[in-house]
């Protein structure tokens, strides 16, 4: 004889359980979170029951228990090859990491501007960048939910924030080029829907126009972040007329890309063509030239913003304090993908 194991039944709920159990709602919950004030014949009986009715408890049960949550949604705009991101994976990265230490449940949730939320279990939610749900934002806040936002700085909400000095960042890349004697320029941006990339292409344009020299709109590509568009922009880069002696690129795995292309095309890294990139991927030191590029504290990003939700979640609503937002500077890393123009 085959047996089959019993699934869930979507019926059996906790009140179920407590109701086989001959113990409060409470009891029940406090044995699902491990609370050591049960007492052991509670324990034991609990765990039977949850065993015989084949009850899998929510992982927002401890509310019943606490009164509050320990779970954290960290909602990331959904976009194409996003597991793929250097930028996605740090964050996530820290983010686990940290929550993992202060003993947070992490709901990962994927998500674009035109469905609602619906993480009402949830105690605390981090917005990884606002592009096109700043709607989705505004109603958690409203709701009462403690919110952080890394990686984009909201100017105009009582929101705690974190993000990176991108303005400062493209102004060392581009000042790096002028200093070894560059004056023909280009920049690849990112998604200009973004903060970061509009930040960036804000700090290529100031550095320029700060040395007296032309911001020549030729010299200015627009891509989606990827290494498709990326390409693309390189290809015409590479064969306009008066090209470019060096190139501000808005991420590194578009840099990596454009020195792909430049080296198909008989171009030699850095004799022909100088490139500064942005994220400090650990990819950048493994191509045939060592990439320079600005370092951007991702990890400490995340991990700082998950510090303050959980003090912002431990405080709750009625203490809710007024809103930290933080801009963490950036770091030139010169490597060997630059030199003086020939």
């Amino acid at each position: 004889m085959v047996r089959v194991k019993k699934s869930p039944s979507k019926n059996i709920s906790i009140e179920d359980v407590a109701r086989s159990a001959g113990v409060s709602i409470t009891t029940v919950s406090r044995v699902i979170n491990k609370f050591s004030s049960v007492k052991e014949k509670n324990r034991v009986r609990v765990l039977e029951v949850i065993k015989e009715l084949n009850f899998q408890p929510s992982i927002f049960a401890q509310r019943l228990a606490t009164g509050k949550s320990n779970v954290v949604a960290l909602v990331i705009p959904r976009y194409e090859g996003m597991f793929y991101s250097f930028y996605v994976l740090e964050l996530i990265r820290g983010i686990g990491t940290l929550c993992e230490a202060l003993k947070l449940d992490l709901l990962l949730h994927l998500t674009d501007a035109k469905i609602n939320l619906n993480l009402r279990g949830a105690g605390g939610i981090i917005f990884s960048d606002i592009i096109g749900n700043r709607e989705q934002l505004d109603d958690a806040f409203k709701s009462g939910t403690s919110c952080m936002v890394i990686n984009n700085y909201v100017s105009d909400l009582d929101v705690d924030c974190i993000a990176v000095d991108n303005v400062g960042g493209g102004v060392s890349a581009v000042e790096y080029l002028i200093s070894l004697g560059h004056k023909k320029i280009a920049h690849l941006t990112g998604d200009l829907i973004t903060q970061a990339a509009q930040q960036r292409l804000q700090g290529y344009r100031e550095a320029l126009k700060k040395h007296g020299l032309v911001v020549d709109e030729r010299y200015i590509f627009k891509t989606d972040y990827s290494r498709g568009h990326a390409r693309q922009a390189a290809e015409k880069l590479l064969k306009i007329t008066e090209p470019a002696t060096a190139v501000f690129v808005a991420s590194d795995s578009m840099a990596l890309e454009v020195m792909a292309v430049a080296r198909e095309l008989g171009k030699h890294i850095p004799d022909d063509l100088s490139i500064v990139g942005f994220d400090d991927n650990p990819s950048g030191l493994y191509g045939p030239v060592a990439l320079t590029t600005v370092r951007q504290p991702l990890v400490k990003m995340a991990q700082e913003g998950v510090k303050r939700l959980n003090q912002l979640m431990q405080l709750g609503q009625e203490k809710r304090p007024k809103a930290q937002k933080l801009i963490l500077p950036t770091e030139l890393v010169v490597r060997e993908s630059c030199r003086a123009p020939q």
